[in-house]
């Protein structure tokens, strides 16, 4: 290296870069791969779309950190070594429109919202760095809690099946489903004196269903969490540092040995195929959930400056107002082109900027080196196929790792917090925490309110956002400092 090359710029050899970008990848692998597959099997779409999801994402995934750490004209690109992907903090508020909204009619929807937000998002770039004021860590720490707690549903319900369909806990006795067949065949035939069955009339589940909480998917799933706390726990550098993955990969392995994991479709899918805009749905455009997706991008992009600011102490170079700008322009242009793909909103990953702090390799081109990995990974539909054919109950065991620790992020925020002389932040915390279960909890809560209210108020994350900032203004006011605002950004590992 050159005297005057700064780390930042400096271009290694491309066989260190193709490794050094290989454990960027594999580091966020896991994050990157489960939001689709959570949104994906939230709209009931059919494995062949799900797959797809999957490889739009990690195209779109490396495309972003292309625009991201190598820079695209004046306007876009932070130009550090920073890696991009789905942000969990939008998972909450999709789950919720794919279950008011199944199929493809949802995803256009969803996929709508995130176009919207994302150019909202460009226009307001400049604009979120003066927002810190209104984020300090009380606020901050209480939504990323409501986040990671809102997520462990999904990840218990992989384990166990979900409340409702196939996977519920109980079935129609085949007796008396029987029973309700004849009576209704007996109704219906021509002079029966038996009255119609009433519309809408259904059994209730009374069996327990076999196929809801087995003891072999329980059994994968523990497996698995107890892989990646023994490696967490007795491993270092790397290897801990994707111990989320090969906890995954073990618990993919003994599913496959138990006949639970089969490989058909990885079989069937193609070697090549290019990712192209709209595939799976033509965005639908709803003002509310606009709003929803773009009140979430605000508070992402707020985590993105701490982020930033992070990566700027960390490799020594100063990140001024105009590339925290491009930065967070750069969040708002990742997320459009993942509503134009049919994937989801992108920021930048946190577990990736703590690997440049692990390694000490501060070459923003080992970034572009795995935006260019990503893009390979996502032109091979086999690898998305591959992930598609997961059994949920190994996406369990990892998913209380991963969205647990969404949660503990929260939570160490908070411990941050000034709870002794500022009386008020235990009302902020409790409020908010206490706003943002209700649609975990009472989930028909809204059933007596105008529908149009209902897509803006069934996310819990966005009742505990605007619920957060609204008490901390009316208790605390909004300080000039923002200096507490960027350490609790800095702490969010919510990505």
């Amino acid at each position: 290296m050159t005297a005057h090359v700064h780390p930042v710029d400096e271009r290694l050899p491309s066989g260190q870069l193709a490794a050094l970008g290989l454990q960027h990848v594999l580091v966020m692998y896991a994050g990157a791969v489960a939001v689709p597959l959570i949104v994906g099997r939230a709209l009931k779409l059919s494995p062949e779309q799900v797959a797809m999801l999957i490889s739009a994402d990690l195209f779109c995934c490396g495309l972003v950190t292309l625009i991201q750490s190598l820079g695209a004209t004046q306007w876009f690109g932070i130009r550090l070594p920073v890696m991009m992907g789905v942000t969990f903090a939008s998972v909450a508020p999709m789950v919720a429109m794919a279950g008011s909204h199944p199929g493809v009619e949802g995803a256009g929807l969803i996929f709508g919202a995130i176009i919207g937000a994302g150019i909202i998002s460009i226009a307001i770039a400049p604009l979120v760095s003066r927002m810190l004021r209104f984020f300090p860590p009380v606020v901050t720490g209480s939504i990323i809690a409501v986040i990671g707690i809102s997520l462990m549903r999904i990840g218990i319900n992989w384990i166990f099946g979900n409340p409702f369909g196939p996977t519920a806990p109980s079935v129609v006795n085949p007796e008396h489903a029987k029973w309700l067949a004849d009576a209704t065949a007996f109704a219906s035939a021509q002079g029966s004196a038996l009255p119609p069955l009433p519309k809408g009339l259904a059994l209730a589940a009374s069996i327990p269903n076999p196929k809801y909480a087995s003891l072999d998917g329980v059994g994968i799933a523990a497996l698995v969490l107890a892989a990646i706390l023994l490696i967490a726990r007795f491993t270092k550098g790397f290897i801990a540092n994707i111990s989320v993955l090969l906890g995954i990969v073990i618990g993919a392995a003994v599913a496959a040995a138990l006949g639970q994991m089969t490989f058909e479709k990885v079989s069937k899918a193609a070697w090549f195929d290019l990712v192209l805009p709209f595939e799976i749905a033509t965005p639908t455009f709803d003002p509310i959930l606009i709003l929803t997706m773009t009140l979430v991008m605000i508070v992402v992009m707020i985590e993105s400056t701490g982020m930033f600011l992070a990566l700027g102490d960390m490799t020594g170079r100063k990140v001024d107002q105009a590339a925290l700008t491009r930065g967070l322009r750069t969040d708002g242009l990742g997320t459009l082109i993942g509503g134009i793909f049919n994937t989801f909103p992108y920021t930048s990953f946190s577990q990736n900027v703590g690997l440049v702090a692990v390694t000490g390799v501060k070459s923003r081109f080992v970034c572009v080196a795995g935006g260019l990995i990503l893009i390979l990974l996502g032109v091979v539909p086999k690898m998305a196929a591959l992930v598609e054919s997961l059994p949920t109950v190994v996406l369990g065991g990892a998913g209380l790792v991963m969205f647990g620790m969404v949660a503990a992020t929260g939570i160490r925020i908070l411990a941050g917090v000034d709870f002794k002389t500022a009386r008020f932040n235990s009302l902020i915390v409790a409020v908010s925490l206490g706003v943002g279960m209700i649609p975990l909890i009472a989930p028909n809560f809204k059933q007596w309110m105008p529908h149009g209210l209902h897509p803006l108020i069934e996310s819990g994350i966005l009742l505990a956002s605007i619920t957060a900032v609204l008490l901390n203004l009316f208790f605390n006011g909004a300080k000039g400092d923002d200096s507490a605002s960027i350490r609790a950004a800095q702490q969010a590992d919510a990505h």
